[in-house]
């Protein structure tokens, strides 16, 4: 019976420590698992391209580091004003880092300019002008500089399809080489990356002196 009983006892025991020791194993594996998903970094963000040269929409691009917004700017002083119209802007998060680090865009920075119409009059703002969702636009600035003349490719989206690369002609890279505060991109509208260029010494030349001009006026 004491036998018995020691047998009962001892099968017992073992049995709860089995038990026991599953569910201990299985925490541990649901925390590895876990850990390791917060701990996984993320594959970086590269631009795509089709067979002829098209950039492939960047569909997460609002997943990315927002820098700024604009009103109603144009490069043109003969906009039309009637139609209101902001734009969004976000880089890929390794360019981003990249900045913070050397206060230069890395190659393969993707620039991502969202244009978004404004919203209709609401009455609780009578006053104000706010984003509508009404996306009319999307236009893509890439580094890369094995790629495109000069290192930098201007892309314009109708839709998701792929865009085709804007020629040299364009407005945009000659409005940007003579007026882009850092390696022709427009960091002065950047509020929270200006600083950080002038600490790193980054500015162009070009961006110095008008910068120099227009506070002489």
């Amino acid at each position: 019976m004491l036998g018995g009983g020691r047998g009962s006892c001892h099968g017992g025991k073992v049995a709860i420590m089995t038990t026991t020791g599953r569910v201990l194993f299985s925490a541990v594996i649901l925390f590895s698992s876990v850990a390791l998903g917060q701990s996984a970094t993320p594959a970086p963000v590269q631009a795509h391209y089709t067979a002829d040269g098209r950039l492939m929409f960047p569909g997460q691009y609002r997943q990315w580091v927002y820098l700024t917004s604009g009103f109603d700017m144009s490069y043109s002083a003969a906009a039309n004003g009637r139609h209101h119209l902001f734009d969004n802007l976000f880089v890929n998060p390794e360019a981003y880092r990249a900045f913070l680090a050397t206060g230069a865009w890395s190659d393969g920075t993707m620039l991502v300019l969202e244009l978004r119409s404004a919203g209709p009059r609401d009455p609780i703002s009578p006053r104000g002008t706010y984003q509508g969702d009404d996306v009319v636009g999307v236009e893509v600035h890439v580094k890369d500089e094995s790629r495109f003349t000069g290192g930098w490719g201007f892309f314009s989206f109708d839709g998701k399809g792929p865009a085709k690369l804007l020629p040299q002609s364009a407005t945009c890279y000659s409005c940007h080489a003579t007026h882009g505060a850092v390696d022709t991109t427009f960091v002065q509208f950047y509020p929270t990356l200006l600083p950080i260029a002038r600490s790193k010494g980054t500015l162009s030349a070009s961006y110095e002196q008008e910068t120099a001009a227009t506070a002489e006026r």
